[in-house]
């Protein structure tokens, strides 16, 4: 870089790439690819900081809090490269994004880079050439009460994992963790699941009919019984979670039963109907809001079923590329130009009628908001539609930027306008004397009879977009009877009409549980008690993902006994951690310190060592910290680990969550040995699933002690199946050795070793002890399997089950073979094939390319999806990069794979640790004054 020019540091190469596009050539724009600093773990402090005040968490907690960060060692190679940059450059321009996470990479990278010119803070809201302009013209200096807001976030969940997830790996399980979003997450999908548990399902009945009036030119209309006798009709809201009628007074709502509702229609049949009433309101509905973080996720899980962690990835790669606004905002608001593009949009798109008088203005509803940033939009004062971005956007980055522009314009359409009719019709029901109707036999009851539709007569915003909404709980019938309610359109009828009834029906239905979260709805849980930051709720759920606290089925979040287990020993001893409104609490004090309001110092040390009172841990009430974190972990007490890790099930079956997964114990049944009865749970069974009924079913049905399939036909052997501690496994009953009894110990002990071993191997992955045959014994135990012999060394091959799975091997040289099913059929054509191929680590061989995705823009060179070891990955025959879960093969863009490479070429080559490190001096710590010269800089 000559002098006089302008080095421009941003995070990813993404966005590096695009805004290099809008500056001149005396711009140089590179990435640092995220933060180039962190805490580092405690294991990776110098030998002589591990016994000093850094030691256990990084963090000095005794002076101020003070951290010690270090160079991540993958940025090290980046670091460098960037103060080389540096060196030639008159001017630095920190271009990170302008949030609390954006604000200290900036801090970082000055504190690392320690540069001598002058430097910029330069923010914009989205990459295009304008904004980049204007963010030139605009610059400012470093806000250190971000930075500040994100280190004390950062250390207080150092502190908060560090101290509560060693109890986990004590108590439950190790390698597990607590974190201060994820456990209470984590707790919200537990708590759901246990009322599903608790739930007692409610059977009620009702009355549906077809209508018609007496002018058939009119059409039939469905409706149900509302009312008997002056009394409501229960429907399944009107239940609780006990299956109990909700008390409701003297107006309260009467259970039908079949023998009434039965008796009901029969006795209708023939009764002459008549309008009693019609009520006709005009219907007007207002568009959403424009996009937050928060609703983005939301929608984008509901309409186009992307987790929350691809639909903010996408939404990162469409902002970097220039196509929306900043994807991390509390803020709903639209700026003038972007309510003016909308507008303008809407009126050339739909018409002039479509777009109101005056602009809509939203605001934030969040007391928590924060970052002055605007909704998330299309990028420019001129939006592009959907069909002028469809050449360059493929796969879920062009289904999100349509949801985004049909959103944004939407938000500034005219209301839907319609009108909504109820009507109610009545008829009398004779019952006769012996009729099974408790309560009304023999009388004459009056019968209501209601329904109710909603005609759209504008439909204003709902031509461009509609908003999704969750799934609620509701009974079959309301939901059926509510399906299309929008758009059924009822006769026209008049008070006192009569009316013709016909396929009149009694039916059956049972309330339902609670739905369970999806994504979309923990993520709008989490925001509604104000927990978090919506910028973190896509890595939060997939923590508790990928920890193996919650799986997913289909949409639905479907928690684990294990989080069960962790669940349960956070509430008994950390109660206040996971309270939620204590952690909501928490997110408003991390919001006043970065607003300035609160000291980060004086806030730590009263988070970890209280407020001066006794160190219990104890709280009154929320927020009364009457001891801190620190005092809370020190007085835990003894944890009994059984109970933490116990449920019970109910008739004295508990489940247990073991070391190597959940099990049932019956305390009333006995096994071999006098011990209690035993049954593994499978994985796929649901926590509600698992009732008394079932779990007897497992027990009875789990096979007790060796399990004999049969004989070897070829051996005569006794071939049985068993439990080990490494899971099922097969093997075969031997003869006891016939020894001389006059042979000495040491001579019985050579004839013992030198006497045949049992073949023995373990099941497949798609095996189940239960159901194991014969067959599928002896095909396991006829492994290692002779392939055949090399032609050209005479080498033997055989296929064979290892450790790390199916493989072949040949000398020395093994190679994996795709499937635990090639073991059994793979012939020496194709083994010598596999051979032939180059060999890739561990024995992997190359494998032909999943899709081909065309040019690297970097490398030039062709990018393929290939499958690895560890996952399928992009590559262009120099750069290896693995997919992240987000990223699907079948949809993973070109542009996508060029940012994963380009991100792994930015970290370079893994540098192997040297065997016997050399002692080297300690870092410099944090300097105290650390704000103060980073303003300066």
């Amino acid at each position: 870089m000559s002098a006089g020019r302008k080095l421009v540091i941003v995070e990813s190469p993404a966005k590096a790439r695009t805004i290099a596009g809008y500056l001149g050539s005396e711009y140089e724009v590179e990435a640092s690819v995220g933060h180039i600093r962190d805490l580092p773990q405690p294991s990776e402090l110098p030998a002589d900081m591990k016994k000093g005040p850094f030691g256990k968490f990084a963090v000095d907690v005794d002076n101020g809090f003070e951290p010690y960060y270090v160079v991540d060692q993958d940025k090290k190679k980046k670091v460098a490269e960037l103060k080389r940059l540096l060196k030639d450059a008159d001017e630095l321009y920190l271009a990170t994004d302008e949030d609390r996470e954006g604000e200290a990479i900036a801090w970082h990278l000055l504190q690392e880079l320690k540069p001598k010119v002058p430097v910029k803070r330069m923010v914009f809201h989205e990459i295009t050439r304008e904004a980049i302009e204007r963010a030139l013209e605009n610059t400012r200096e470093l806000d250190e009460r971000l930075v500040d807001a994100q280190e004390t976030r950062r250390i207080l969940d150092r502190l908060y994992g560090y101290e509560i997830s060693p109890v986990l790996w004590r108590k439950v399980r190790q390698g597990l963790s607590a974190g201060r979003v994820q456990s209470v997450a984590m707790r919200l999908v537990v708590e759901r699941e246990r009322e599903r548990m608790a739930f007692v399902p409610a059977e009620y009945w009702d009355v549906t009919g077809t209508f018609a009036v007496a002018d058939e030119a009119e059409p039939d209309f469905g409706a149900r019984l509302v009312q008997v006798d002056g009394r409501r009709v229960a429907s399944g809201r009107d239940f609780d979670d006990r299956g109990q009628l909700k008390a409701g007074g003297q107006d309260g709502a009467v259970q039908l039963g079949e023998a009434l509702a039965t008796a009901l229609a029969t006795s209708l049949a023939d009764a002459p109907f008549a309008v009693r009433s019609l009520e006709t309101k005009p219907y007007t509905r207002r568009p959403a809001a424009p996009f937050t973080t928060s609703t983005l996720q939301q929608e984008a899980g509901r309409k186009l079923r992307m987790g929350s962690r691809q639909a903010m990835r996408t939404a990162q790669s469409l902002y970097e590329n220039g196509y929306i606004t900043y994807m991390r905002t509390d803020s709903p608001a639209l700026s003038t130009q972007a309510i003016d593009a909308a507008r303008r949009q809407a009126a050339e798109l739909y018409g002039a009628e479509y777009v109101p008088d005056a602009p809509r203005v939203y605001t934030s509803k969040s007391k928590g908001a924060q970052e002055a940033h605007e909704a998330i939009r299309p990028a420019g004062d001129h939006f592009r539609t959907p069909a002028q971005v469809a050449k360059e956007l493929s796969g879920d980055q062009f289904r999100l930027y349509e949801l985004i522009w049909k959103r944004t314009v939407a938000s500034q359409m005219a209301d839907a306008r319609g009108s909504t009719a109820s009507v109610r019709l009545a008829a009398t029901a004779s019952l006769p004397a012996d009729s099974p109707a408790e309560g009304f036999a023999g009388r004459d009851v009056e019968a209501v009879f209601g329904a109710s539709g909603t005609v759209i007569t504008f439909r204003g915003f709902m031509a461009a977009y509609e908003e999704g909404r969750d799934t609620d709980r509701y009974d079959e019938a309301e939901g059926s009877s509510r399906k299309g309610e929008a758009d059924a359109r009822l006769p026209q009828m008049a008070e006192g009409d009569p009316l013709t009834a016909s396929e009149l029906e009694a039916g059956g239905h049972r309330t339902s549980p609670p739905p369970r979260f999806t994504e979309a709805s923990l993520v709008k849980a989490l925001e509604e008690r104000g927990i978090g930051r919506p910028s973190t709720y896509a890595a939060t759920i997939s923590v508790i993902q990928d920890r193996g606290y919650v799986t997913s089925r289909g949409q639905a979040l479907v928690p684990s006994w294990l989080a069960f287990a962790v669940t349960r020993l956070l509430e008994e001893n950390f109660d206040r951690l996971v309270d939620y409104d204590f952690t909501a609490s928490m997110e408003e004090d991390l919001d006043a310190i970065a607003a300035g309001s609160k000291d980060r110092v004086a806030w730590l040390t009263r988070f970890y060592f209280g407020d001066g009172a006794p160190q219990t841990g104890a709280v009154t009430a929320v927020g009364e910290d009457v001891g801190g974190l620190h005092g809370l972990v020190a007085n835990l007490g003894d944890i009994d680990a059984r109970v933490v890790n116990s449920i019970e099930i109910g008739d004295g079956i508990m489940l247990r969550v073991g070391r190597y997964g959940p099990y049932l114990e019956d305390s009333a049944a006995t096994a071999e040995g006098g011990e209690p009865k035993r049954a593994s749970v499978p994985d796929e069974l649901a926590p509600d699933e698992l009732t008394v009924e079932k779990a007897r079913e497992l027990l009875e049905t789990q096979p007790e002690g060796d399990i004999v399939l049969g004989q070897d036909p070829d051996t005569g052997t006794t071939i049985v199946a068993k439990k080990g501690r490494f899971g099922p496994y097969v093997t075969e009953l031997l003869p006891e050795p016939e020894l001389d009894e006059g042979l000495s110990a040491a001579a019985k002990k050579r004839a013992l070793a030198a006497a045949p071993k049992p073949r023995t191997a373990s099941l497949l992955k798609s095996m189940q002890l239960a159901t194991l045959t014969l067959d599928d014994a002896l095909k396991l135990l006829s492994l290692p399997r002779v392939v055949g012999k090399d032609p050209e060394s005479g080498d033997e091959i055989t296929a064979q089950n290892g450790r790390y799975g199916p493989y072949l091997k040949k000398g020395t040289d093994s190679r994996t073979l795709p499937t635990e099913e090639a073991m059994f059929d793979i012939t020496l054509e194709e083994a010598l094939a596999i051979y032939a191929q180059p060999k890739r680590g561990r024995g992997a061989t190359a494998s032909a390319p999943l899709r081909e995705l065309g040019e690297d823009p970097a490398s030039k060179k062709p990018v393929v999806v290939k499958d690895g070891r560890f996952g399928a990955y992009v590559t262009d025959g120099e750069v290896n990069a693995t997919l992240r879960k987000e990223d699907a093969v079948e949809t993973i863009t070109l542009e996508r794979a060029a940012e994963l490479l380009a991100e792994k070429r930015a970290k370079g080559p893994a540098k192997k640790p040297a065997r016997k490190p050399a002692a080297r001096k300690a870092p410099a710590k944090k300097a105290p004054a650390k704000k103060a010269s980073s303003s300066k800089a």
